[in-house]
């Protein structure tokens, strides 16, 4: 039996002291790493290489759908299971674009998580309860498109992400409550171009103004309550 290797990115002790637990009885599965923010999984993850890694969605500073993008750019060959505490069709759609290979909430029951993990280290893709082929994965994307268009509606330049890393940056600037001008002094660009970066983000997220663009992103997890502190605060 070969053994599967496992890393854990999650920021909460307790609930990553949890997977672990459950994880470590399974004579097949071994923990080979663990992190708590996004940065440390990506300095770890080219010495572990890991087979699966357990990803929680809402880490500090950098979210777990750009770490797994980042991941999986450079290291195809792993699967990330993706954790969330927000469990929604579109943000699964969002999952599975960053390069997740399974999507649970939080609440999953330990076997059916152990059993996703020795899904995904076969190559195989968890969608819904349902084990998926590589092909068959195409065809639900695609079925998905049909339900969810304006998902897909952003920057060829940034297909994993609704939002680029850029946008990420201007919305979290505004969950502080910064204007364009501070944003633009901040990021060292023109105001024109910090308006013309929020009226994407409105339409690809389909709000009407910055504050529900700001809730849309902190209750997916995107952007954690504890970076939206005002600046000097």
């Amino acid at each position: 039996m070969k053994e599967i290797q496992v890393m854990i990115v999650e920021d909460h002790p307790l609930f990553r002291q949890g997977l672990r637990r459950v994880l470590e009885v399974e004579p097949d599965i071994r923990i080979k790493a663990e992190a708590s923010t996004g940065q440390e999984a990506l300095d770890l993850v080219p010495e572990a290489k890991p087979d699966v890694i357990l990803m929680d969605i809402n880490l500090p500073a950098m979210n777990g759908l750009q770490v797994t993008r980042r991941i999986k750019t450079d290291f195809p060959e792993i699967a990330v299971i993706i954790l969330t505490a927000y469990d929604t069709e579109e943000q699964l759609l969002h999952a599975v674009r960053a390069g997740a290979s399974a999507y649970f909430a939080k609440e999953v029951t330990p076997d059916k998580l152990i059993e996703a993990i020795r899904e995904v280290a076969q190559g195989n893709y968890v969608i819904n309860d349902d084990v998926l082929e590589q092909p068959k994965v195409a065809n639900w994307l695609i079925a998905q498109f049909e339900q969810y268009p304006r998902v897909y509606d952003y920057d060829v330049d940034s297909p994993f992400l609704p939002l680029s890393e850029r946008e990420m940056e201007i919305l979290e600037y505004t969950t502080k409550g910064l204007s364009n001008k501070e944003i633009a002094r901040q990021l060292n660009i023109s105001r024109q171009t910090v308006k013309n970066h929020m009226t994407s983000i409105l339409r690809k997220l389909a709000v009407n103004d910055r504050t529900q663009a700001a809730v849309y992103a902190l209750r997916r997890g995107w952007i954690r309550l504890e970076n939206t502190k005002p600046q000097g605060a």
